[in-house]
């Protein structure tokens, strides 16, 4: 229904783990699958110390084929440098998130600013050594057009909009880079829009265009 409307797909590797060897394995099937029509961003939030995040990094990008990862930064560039070895694939560091909590850290003061923004200067900063990396931001408040004026050219992936209150207008227009090019991620919206097989086609185009044009 919906391959034709995205420009990529975001699992949540959580929801497969969660069901043990056969939600892997289905997993496996469904990024064989979809990587045949468009690309594959793992929602995997890996980063550890480096020899636990170079057996991460193998899992996701070689094992199960994805084309992009997102990753926590808490542990700093030698946790995520064994994923931006991977010059064929991307990475999204978690930036400036849309959840409720997000404010009990990201918000707190840093190096003459905040947590996320230290945090987003120093992925822009890696950015300019490995260019394979982007970096995730909620579409949800108003720091989305402060973080896209700390790099005019980097890539976000940007969640929060449909379920969680953002709006795709205003997702795209404060989050795009300097190539009109922004990720915004819609998943509740969509995945949920229907409780049944026979509603799920008309529930979900109705569900995207909601977002695309929101009333």
């Amino acid at each position: 229904i919906t391959k034709n409307k995205c420009i990529a797909y975001k699992p949540n590797i959580s929801f497969f783990e969660a069901l043990g060897i056969d939600g892997l394995k289905s997993l496996e099937k469904i990024i064989a699958y979809i990587n045949k029509h468009v690309p594959v961003i793992l929602d995997a939030k890996r980063g550890d110390i480096g020899n636990t995040s170079t057996m991460q990094a193998t899992f996701i990008f070689e094992h199960l084929n994805a084309d992009a990862t997102s990753l926590h930064p808490y542990m700093g560039y030698d946790s995520l440098e064994p994923f931006f070895r991977y010059k064929d694939k991307f990475n999204f560091v978690l930036g400036l998130t849309s959840n409720p909590g997000s404010s009990n850290f990201q918000e707190q003061p840093c190096n003459n600013t905040d947590l996320s923004t230290a945090v987003i200067q120093k992925a822009i900063e890696w950015n300019s050594k490995h260019n394979n990396i982007g970096v995730v931001v909620g579409a949800t408040g108003e720091k989305l057009q402060h973080v896209r004026r700390l790099d005019p050219d980097m890539l976000f992936l940007i969640p929060g909009v449909g379920t969680q209150g953002g709006t795709y207008t205003h997702a795209y227009n404060k989050g795009k880079n300097s190539n009109n090019l922004a990720l915004i991620n819609v998943s509740r919206h969509i995945l949920y829009a229907a409780s049944n097989k026979k509603e799920l086609e008309p529930a979900v185009l109705t569900a995207i265009k909601t977002t695309l044009n929101p009333v």
